[in-house]
């Protein structure tokens, strides 16, 4: 498969099946997104993977009590967090992608783009490997509450969650704006 076709293909998957992510398949995937390219060779990201079942028990619940106090879940009758809390122990794998803030803005700001190629690049190394996954930015990541229960230091951000699983089905392409209705040339 060629570069430009994996690009155009790659879907995010939000529906997992139940076969399990080795962890050594993640750590393959890894290291081949780790070339990305970044300022300075600062490789300014560290990954925390959640794949056994304590794991993401423990994130399920970690992720409603960092929500709780979001009105959207705040106001949820304690059978429907119940079943919110079931379905993200449900998800095969987690990869928190976790990125060390430079004091410095400016490479602040390439570390972050270099986060992104990485996680891009993981997306679709996985692809490649029928693995799919969905990056999640939800504003609670942002939490104190879920920074510290991860162990996420002073000093660093998480950039993303990668939700990653096997899948069944692929859903189908959404139309892009061609790039020459947003090109402007000089």
């Amino acid at each position: 498969m060629s570069i430009a076709q994996t690009i155009r293909e790659r879907r995010s998957i939000r529906a997992f099946n139940r076969t399990p992510v080795p962890q050594d398949l993640v750590l393959q995937l890894l290291n081949d997104a780790v070339w990305a390219p970044n300022h300075g060779l600062r490789e300014p990201w560290r990954f925390i993977y959640v794949g056994s079942a304590e794991g993401r028990e423990k994130l399920a619940a970690l992720t409603l009590e960092a929500s709780a106090h979001l009105k959207r879940v705040k106001l949820l009758p304690s059978k429907l967090k119940e079943v919110m809390r079931k379905k993200l122990a449900e998800i095969p794998a987690n990869l928190i992608v976790v990125m060390t803030e430079d004091k410095n803005e400016h490479k602040r700001d390439e570390d972050f783009a270099a986060v992104c190629c990485l996680m891009q690049n993981m997306q679709l190394l996985g692809w490649e490997q029928k693995l799919g996954m969905i990056w999640s930015t939800v504003d609670f990541i942002r939490s104190l509450v879920f920074r510290s229960g991860l162990g996420v230091r002073e000093g660093e951000r998480i950039v993303g969650i990668l939700h990653m699983g096997f899948f069944d089905k692929i859903p189908k392409p959404k139309t892009r704006t061609p790039a020459e209705a947003k090109l402007v040339v000089w």
